[in-house]
């Protein structure tokens, strides 16, 4: 006799999330530095670096410092910071394949003064006056949260780049979903795009946050939708601050072990792979 209990049923019977997670986990990260290997064509130090959050994919390029296109965007006590922000037709998760324009979509234009902002807050902008860094970000693959994998990826493409900074930006979201009563037990850290979209046919609460982990500051929060008082806003807050101190963890781990293999290939002990070519000579052998 088959068992006739479904998966939604048996992940809300031992407290899980729709993906497996519990409340306060944060999705499986992977942080590559240097995915991109075109950053150093003419414009300075390069730097770049890809981060997956989930199903969320963004891949971040830094140019600079690098002279000012015109005169008048020049500051004379600190450097300017230009960011770009794209997404792929093929990154949302939901079958919407509609190209969108950067510069008049409501939502990337919003995202991209949010990262600029963070940006601006982590920078030692005042060691390059008179200077422009370019900071490019293009979401790859969208299941919620690409707000924080835009940030996360452009903090550690500042550090592949060699960009002084206060500390690692880290950015991770939190929120609940429901009426708000008993948020101790529906407050969710890192959520996907099914959580941020609605539940239960009710509006999610969704604060994307991002801080300094080593200094304790946040340089950035925001929600959009109304909380019921001020103590939920301070737990969903915390939440949030708790993910961005789990997401410093990994990208602590991945920048030293990227320091080490660069230390170990200026000494001769390493080598140079190019995981890319790997797969195309392996696809070129199966075929």
């Amino acid at each position: 006799m088959g068992s006739s209990i479904r998966r939604t049923d048996l992940l809300a019977l031992s407290n899980l999330r729709n993906d497996g997670r519990k409340p306060g986990e944060i999705r499986r990260m992977r942080v590559q530095m240097g995915a991109n290997t075109n950053t150093g064509d003419g414009g300075g130090v390069g730097g770049s670096a890809l981060v997956d959050m989930g199903l969320t994919s963004a891949l971040a390029t830094v140019r600079g410092p690098m002279a000012c296109a015109r005169r008048s965007d020049e500051l004379p006590d600190r450097a300017m910071v230009d960011v770009s922000v794209k997404a792929v037709p093929f990154a949302p998760s939901g079958g919407d394949r509609r190209v969108t324009n950067p510069n008049t979509d409501r939502r990337l234009v919003e995202m991209t003064h949010l990262l600029k902002r963070a940006l601006e807050a982590t920078i030692l902008l005042q060691l390059y006056p008179k200077s422009r860094i370019q900071v490019q970000v293009v979401i790859l693959a969208d299941d919620g949260g690409r707000l924080s994998a835009a940030i996360n990826a452009a903090s550690v493409a500042l550090i592949d780049a060699g960009i002084p900074v206060k500390d690692i930006l880290c950015s991770c979201s939190a929120g609940y979903a429901g009426s708000g009563v008993n948020t101790d037990e529906k407050t969710l850290v890192d959520l996907n795009r099914q959580e941020e979209s609605s539940f239960a046919g009710q509006n999610a609460v969704c604060l994307p946050c991002a801080m300094l982990p080593q200094r304790g500051t946040v340089v950035m929060a925001q929600c959009e939708a109304r909380l019921p008082d001020f103590d939920t806003m301070d737990r969903v807050l915390g939440a949030a601050m708790d993910g961005c101190r789990a997401v410093f963890d990994i990208i602590q781990a991945a920048i030293r072990e990227r320091a080490s293999i660069l230390l170990g290939m200026r000494r001769g002990h390493g080598t140079v792979t190019n995981s890319f070519e790997h797969q195309n000579d392996d696809m070129e052998t199966d075929g």
